[in-house]
């Protein structure tokens, strides 16, 4: 269990993991022992969404397997410079939902704060690859709209922290952005959106348990894990110290063409994440954004894959079928004929 107690190493380690993360497509392929001819797609894709990965998640791939779940996940290819039909920059309505910058209201009762653009990882699905994030990210300057719109909404109970990947930011940051809505009375839940513990478990420091259990507001994460293969020991020890300290964990995946369509990689990605103290929670069918294409799964296919799932986990391993509708009230849940 990492300490309730202040190590200023801590931080830097994290901070320093992330200086070195992987950026460079050819230095992937050599670390993986893959085929040169891979570089030219993986060079011109990366120059309109670029590579980015931490150096301890390339080391949980499988060398010299150029389908391996992790690195699909991440590695630039030529298929994202197609054009699919009703793919768009922003397939969920985040532009339309946005109030004042950086807060998107969608659904009653919560709203999202986009606190960054950054992220310790670029996937290659992400929804938001096209984000304008310099217009619509409050940043330092600019809470003050965003905290204004909150504390006049007194329907709202929960904040969620996105972006980007908000653990990104340093927990000086999170900290005074916690005091200040913490403040807001109507207020209960704090929520972070993160894909850090997953991808740079080195995260789960001192520093952030400390501030994130010293706030009034009940602090929920929802992690983003797809394959089971991204749950190593240093996830767990990082999970169980967010246990630990009475964070409340929940996952939710995407269903990724080539990644983990089939039950069986969806059985044991949700018996992993419970054995580490987290709840499968969302299956999301892929967010139809452009050059994303290539990972999508039939609406009947994922059908199929949870009737599947049902028959070999107990129910409260099996995560909902969702998708995102743009200008829906809540996520809409996906239900097979035989449900």
């Amino acid at each position: 269990m990492i300490p309730r107690t202040s190590a200023s190493w801590q931080s830097a380690a994290w901070q320093g993991e992330l200086t070195q993360a992987i950026n460079n497509p050819a230095e992937l392929l050599a670390l993986l022992d893959l085929a040169p001819d891979l570089l030219p797609a993986a060079l011109a894709s990366a120059q309109d969404f670029s590579l980015r990965v931490p150096r301890g998640y390339v080391a949980r791939m499988q060398k010299r397997d150029p389908h391996d779940p992790l690195l699909r996940q991440v590695l630039p290819i030529g298929e994202e410079q197609l054009n699919a039909p009703g793919f768009s920059f922003d397939a969920v309505g985040d532009l339309a939902a946005m109030p004042v910058p950086g807060v998107l209201h969608k659904y009653h009762g919560r709203v999202l704060l986009v606190t960054t653009g950054a992220c310790a990882i670029h996937c290659r699905f992400c929804f938001r690859r096209h984000f304008p994030y310099a217009a619509a990210n409050p940043g330092t300057q600019q809470w003050d709209a965003a905290i204004e719109y909150i504390r006049a909404d007194t329907g709202i109970r929960e904040v969620i922290l996105s972006g980007g990947d908000p653990l990104s930011l340093t927990d000086q940051r999170l900290s005074a952005l916690a005091s200040r809505l913490e403040k807001i009375p109507h207020l209960k839940y704090l929520r972070i959106h993160t894909r850090l513990p997953i991808v740079l478990p080195e995260r789960v420091d001192a520093d952030l348990l400390n501030w994130l259990t010293g706030t009034r507001l009940k602090p929920v994460m929802v992690l983003h894990a797809n394959h089971a293969n991204e749950i190593d020991e240093s996830v767990r020890v990082a999970l169980a110290a967010l246990a630990a300290h009475g964070v409340t964990l929940f996952n939710q995946s995407v269903l990724l063409r080539g990644v983990n369509d089939s039950a069986a990689v969806l059985a044991s990605l949700s018996e992993v994440l419970f054995d580490a103290g987290v709840t499968p929670y969302y299956l999301h069918l892929l967010d139809r954004v452009k050059g994303t294409g290539h990972f999508e799964v039939s609406e009947a296919r994922a059908c199929q894959i949870m009737d599947q799932l049902r028959t070999v986990l107990p129910g409260y391993l099996v995560p909902r079928l969702v998708r995102e509708e743009q200008g829906a009230r809540s996520k809409q849940a996906i239900f097979s004929a035989s449900t």
